[in-house]
């Protein structure tokens, strides 16, 4: 088994960009344009390296490999986004891997990408400024489109067969990585679980109990034999069940309008681990998008637009306005999902404004994004 901190170290270790991987200081999927540029280097990456993984690794800064982090991204249906855009779509998994230098909430993302059968991939459709039908390949570090007329020489087998033969897990990195989380996390009750004789989870969180049910927030989890963070989150509640073979988890999310707010579960994950060393992880959407009435909404939407002005035009905000900005990602969202098809282009545009100004609401932001790929996605 792969220790995936270990495997980027090695990488990083290994040489600057090559033909099979690359790093990004951060990953946007926000945007078209961001979503664009990942097709393109995951499409490139995938062509490039028919017979052996490519990576991605983010986080990191391009001059010095300095290790700086980025959000936990709990996107668990990017391949969706690959399958949507790509032909012969490669498969691909993020992975959020803690560094223990790096605050809690901040983590390396590692993108893993295993080639179809060595089949040519190329752009299924348009998105910003690629056309559908372009095939990308690795030039070095650089991902560049070409016509592909030759048989792509397996060059890079060996080298990647070695990096990840050097980054296997072992009972000493196991171990520390349970000593070094639950001396971390000794303030939020941190517990952990031995499956099949072989993995092992760790979490922790603060601990509520509602009618005889626990919920935890403030919750990290990580699958400590591979080094990869599976769940953090500042902000939702999630409730945890484990058996024999399995670790669940359920999240919930708090939505409402004018003070009155309720938990809607958002979505299900359960992993299920093997009697030969193996798991793997299914997640089930549960999310019911709630319905309110139009004539509120429309209210509030306009107040938001309102708002956002304001902060454009540089006017100050009074303490009534800057309470209310702190709702405007959540509301935008709910507004969105009772069909204002325009509320989301409307939050994304706030997303500089909203960081400039607050940086509450800029993570409340990113909360209301982040539950919308989760609904889009699926």
């Amino acid at each position: 088994m792969i220790n995936k901190r270990l495997l980027i170290k090695n990488l990083l270790a290994h040489n600057d960009e090559n033909s099979f991987y690359d790093k990004k200081r951060r990953l946007n999927l926000d945007t078209k344009e961001g979503k664009a540029k990942f097709l393109k280097h995951v499409c490139a990456l995938s062509n490039s390296n028919p017979q052996n993984n490519s990576y991605i690794v983010i986080g990191v800064e391009d001059e010095d490999n300095s290790i700086t982090g980025v959000d936990f991204f709990d996107d668990s249906k990017i391949q969706n986004l690959i399958n949507a855009y790509l032909t012969n779509p490669p498969l691909v998994g993020y992975e959020n891997i803690p560094f223990p230098h790096l605050p809690d909430e901040l983590v390396v993302g590692l993108v893993t990408i295993r080639p179809n059968n060595g089949k040519i991939c190329s752009l299924r459709k348009n998105i910003w400024k690629y056309y559908g039908g372009a095939v990308f390949f690795r030039e070095g570090s650089i991902s560049m489109p070409k016509v592909f007329d030759i048989e792509v020489k397996d060059t890079n087998s060996a080298i990647v067969e070695a990096i990840e033969r050097h980054s296997h897990n072992n009972i000493e990195l196991t171990l520390d990585g349970v000593f070094d989380f639950m001396k971390k996390r000794k303030d939020f009750n941190p517990a952990y679980r031995v499956f099949k004789e072989y993995f092992v989870v760790c979490w922790a969180g603060k601990i509520k109990k509602t009618n005889g049910e626990v919920y935890y927030s403030r919750v990290d989890i990580e699958l400590i034999n591979e080094q990869v963070k599976l769940f953090y989150s500042d902000l939702d509640e999630v409730s945890i069940k484990v058996d024999e073979d399995h670790f669940k988890i359920v999240e919930y999310v708090n939505l409402g309008l004018q003070n009155k707010f309720q938990y809607y579960p958002l979505e299900e994950v359960t992993i299920r681990f093997t009697e030969n060393a193996g798991y793997d992880i299914n997640t089930r959407l549960l999310f019911e998008p709630p319905q309110f009435d139009k004539k509120i909404l429309y209210h509030i939407y306009n107040s938001n637009n309102a708002l956002l002005a304001k902060l454009k035009n540089g006017k100050a905000l009074n303490k009534n306005e800057e309470k209310d900005l702190l709702n405007l990602p959540a509301t935008y969202l709910i507004c969105y999902l009772n069909n204002f098809e325009k509320a989301i282009e409307k939050l994304e545009n706030a997303r500089e404004l909203l960081r400039s100004h607050n940086k509450v609401a800029y993570q409340l932001y990113k909360e209301s994004m982040r539950i919308l790929r989760k609904v889009k996605y699926s």
